[in-house]
């Protein structure tokens, strides 16, 4: 198998140029919301990254002129001279500040192969029609705009490389979406590539926290163009990534929403509830503050959730998340909710939006209930991904999130 990770040429942008250049991910706003956050802004990574912003609206941003467009911006923006590609393989350490929270982690390639012999490992499944889009938005662009966002058991001799290459003046520094100021330093001096291949190459597994459908697709572009061509390592054999240690990275709860309660009233699924759970009204909004517990807002009123200690499930590292929890125990049994992969009756919230999105869902009719759960932690990831099991889907909400546009895995 060849080197787990490897170093690349990125094309990025010059300081002067990031600005006006770096953009949210893809997969984080609607075309509405992109559209919107990239007008006045004609250098805007959206217009790559969301081409369809570009077109007629109502065009399908499945299309092939969806794609022909990502292709033509991006050469718009090399030809602008508003990105260029360094001339020499390197890593990339990458800061991430938010409010007090701060993370920092390495950008490489990582082996297809290693994805494919679950070493770059996954957790979730993926949706067809998506991965298959990304795979398109690769090979029209002939390269990987988005970087997965993984993590690594965090290591000592990683964090005082990283402490040493970070001391230095940066590359850029630009504050993306939601205030979140991104900071990347090169690193391509021989001795510290060695030890970052050499530190990557020496660990278990890499585990992908944001971006399955980045990483999947990655893997049939590899395939894809490699075809019979058995000569040697290509660019596109690898997938891009910022990694992180663990214990940095941070989740927040991805919430739950549920349009109707299965024809009860509210008072009895209160009473339902109240046979299997610990019930009590809130005064204020609740966030959990430890596992197996939940905030319910309903008919106006918030209320705190707990499961009792000697029914919560012991030793399957999937059963015991808190999503399986609330499904298992509540939305499955007194509401009926079926796959929530499928089923149109629940609806998803990610925790960046906090507890005010929820009572406005359930205020304004669209919803009956709302639930806030305990995020997921990264060892209860890492045990999943460990097991080859898979989580539900919406398990996380990283925050924050890497930026487009800052560096792009050119598919040579």
């Amino acid at each position: 198998m060849p080197n787990f990770v490897k170093p690349f040429a990125a094309l990025r942008p010059e300081a002067e140029h990031v600005t006006a250049v770096v953009a949210p991910p893809y997969d984080v706003v609607s075309t509405e919301e992109a559209r919107r956050l990239a007008s006045g802004q004609p250098n805007s990574f959206l217009h790559v990254s969301r081409p369809e912003i570009g077109l007629p609206e109502g065009t399908d941003p499945y299309s092939d002129v969806v794609h022909a467009k990502a292709a033509e911006n991006l050469d718009r923006l090399k030809a602008l001279g508003l990105v260029m590609r360094d001339d020499a393989p390197g890593y990339y350490a990458y800061r991430m500040q938010m409010g007090g929270h701060r993370q920092t982690g390495i950008a490489a390639t990582v082996s297809a192969d290693a994805y494919r012999a679950n070493r770059f490992r996954k957790h979730e499944l993926t949706r067809p029609d998506k991965e298959t889009d990304r795979v398109r938005n690769m090979l029209a662009l002939k390269a990987q705009t988005g970087p997965v966002l993984s993590a690594y058991r965090a290591r000592d001799g990683l964090s005082s490389l990283i402490e040493e290459v970070t001391a230095r003046p940066a590359l850029f520094e630009v504050a993306g979406q939601h205030d979140v100021k991104h900071t990347v330093w090169r690193i391509a001096a021989p001795e510290h590539v060695g030890a970052v291949t050499a530190a990557f190459n020496g660990m278990d597994a890499l585990y992908i926290a944001d971006g399955h459908h980045r990483s999947a697709a990655g893997a049939r572009v590899a395939e894809e163009l490699r075809g019979s061509d058995t000569s040697g390592t290509k660019s596109s054999d690898y997938i891009l990534t910022v990694a992180f240690p663990h214990d940095e990275l941070r989740i927040l709860g991805y919430n739950r929403v549920v349009a109707d309660l299965n024809g009860l009233s509210a008072t009895d699924f209160l009473g339902r509830l109240a046979n299997s759970l610990e019930v009590e009204p809130a005064p204020e909004p609740v966030t959990p503050e430890r596992p197996a517990t939940f905030g319910l807002f309903l008919d106006g009123r918030w209320y705190r959730l707990a499961v009792p200690a000697a029914t919560l499930p012991d030793g399957d590292p999937v059963a015991s998340l808190d999503v399986s929890l609330l499904h298992d125990g509540i939305l499955g049994p007194f509401l009926n909710v079926g796959d929530p992969r499928t089923d149109p009756r629940v609806d998803f919230v990610g925790g960046i939006r906090g507890p005010q999105e929820l009572e406005r869902r359930v205020r304004d009719g669209r919803s009956a209930a709302a639930f806030s759960l305990f995020p997921t932690r990264m060892e209860q990831l890492m045990a999943v991904a460990d097991a080859d099991r898979l989580m539900p889907p919406k398990s996380t909400w990283f925050e924050p999130k890497l930026a487009d546009g800052l560096l792009t895995h050119v598919l040579d």
